[in-house]
């Protein structure tokens, strides 16, 4: 999957971010849709066909199948939150594809024989997951697509094609509403015009801990596997989702001067086997302000009600987490965020405004 640098780098490299950014289409992120639940996977068409799947040691198949469908899950809850924000996202939206793709690299190196012969990825793009209602459903992007061309520039194959294809793709989606990509389906190329969605440009990661935590960096939300574990529904998943955003857009990491140390953590947690003497107690994070939590807590709010999700339940959930997580709970969500009474006030204002302005109909701007 594709990385994004450090916060602290400067010049090019900090520019070339900037593009990444711009490009999130390839990433493990935004745009990402899981297969309905009950409905059957499509199979890849223009890619080689999956092997039986005891063709991979059973181990390797298992962790592989419960990453993709910790990873699914994030994408399918996260969407909705970043396609209907770009105007609470401030200086983070940026026009995107609406799909992710992946090749056999995409995943961890132990897992690269089993993406290959158990979900028929290879060396060149594929489609993953296409976004509901995006600019890329409605021109006929399907999963199993594979990538041949955009606006006729060849697409990267091979084991960096996520990141090179984000350095072809940035310049073309900056400054236009649409672009033509051409796609392998069936053996045969097809051309299609794909209008592009403007949405929050947000990556968002799965962390390979149990810790139950979430962090941001600016640029990035990343959820832990125990707090993905830990949350009841997919609406408690999206308050935890929504919560980072916020962060993210009111800029509280480099406010704090966080974001190295922040993008540190998120680097190391996206590991298959992340470094976890790093993250002993706080791993270096500062706890969150209370005037600044208050601020995200609120924001959050209009994001999740802009997405869709219920918030009525919003205060219960983050009242129980710190009940279940208090800040003794070292490198957990409450000790990062200690400031459960001044959070819930804040959220129980804003929840009071945003009730009001739906009943009269007016739009959903903090």
């Amino acid at each position: 999957m594709m990385r994004f640098a450090s916060l602290r780098l400067k010049g090019a490299a900090t520019r070339n971010r900037l593009l990444l950014s711009a490009a999130v289409l390839l990433t493990a992120c935004a745009t990402t849709v899981s297969t309905p639940p009950g409905a059957q996977p499509e199979s890849p068409s223009g890619a080689q066909k999956p092997v039986p799947a005891q063709a991979v040691s059973q181990a390797e198949l298992q962790a592989l199948q419960s990453l993709i469908s910790l990873q699914d899950r994030l994408y399918r809850v996260a969407a909705p939150l970043l396609v209907n924000n770009p105007e609470l996202c401030k200086n983070n939206a940026r026009n995107l594809l609406g799909f992710t793709a992946k090749t056999k690299y995409s995943y961890s190196a132990e897992f690269v024989d089993a993406t290959q012969k158990a979900l028929g990825l290879n060396e060149r793009l594929q489609v993953m997951g296409v976004l509901p209602g995006s600019g890329a459903a409605s021109a006929g992007v399907r999963r199993g697509d594979v990538l041949v061309a955009v606006e006729d520039k060849a697409m990267p194959t091979g084991e960096n094609a996520e990141h090179d294809a984000a350095a072809v793709l940035a310049p073309l989606v900056m400054h236009r509403s649409s672009v033509k990509l051409t796609v392998m389906r069936d053996g045969a190329n097809l051309a299609l015009n794909v209008p592009l969605t403007y949405a929050c440009a947000f990556g968002v990661e799965l962390g390979n801990a149990d810790n139950v935590a979430a962090y941001s960096d600016g640029y990035r939300v990343l959820i832990t596997r125990g707090m993905m574990n830990t949350v009841r529904s997919d609406d408690e998943l999206a308050y935890v989702v929504a919560k980072e955003m916020a962060h993210n857009a009111l800029s509280h990491a480099t406010r704090l001067k966080m974001s190295a140390t922040v993008g540190g953590i998120i680097d190391n947690l996206q590991r298959a086997h992340p470094d976890m003497s790093t993250m002993v107690g706080l791993a270096g994070v500062k706890p969150m302000p209370a005037e600044l939590d208050g601020m995200a807590d609120k924001l959050a709010l209009y994001m999740l009600a802009r997405g869709g999700y219920d918030i009525t339940q919003v205060v219960p959930f983050w009242k129980r987490m710190a009940s279940q997580f208090p800040p003794s709970t070292l490198n957990a969500y409450t000790a990062m965020h200690p400031a459960t009474n001044y959070r819930v006030a804040a959220m129980e204002k804003a929840a009071k405004e945003i009730k009001a302005k739906q009943s009269a109909k007016r739009p959903l701007m903090p």
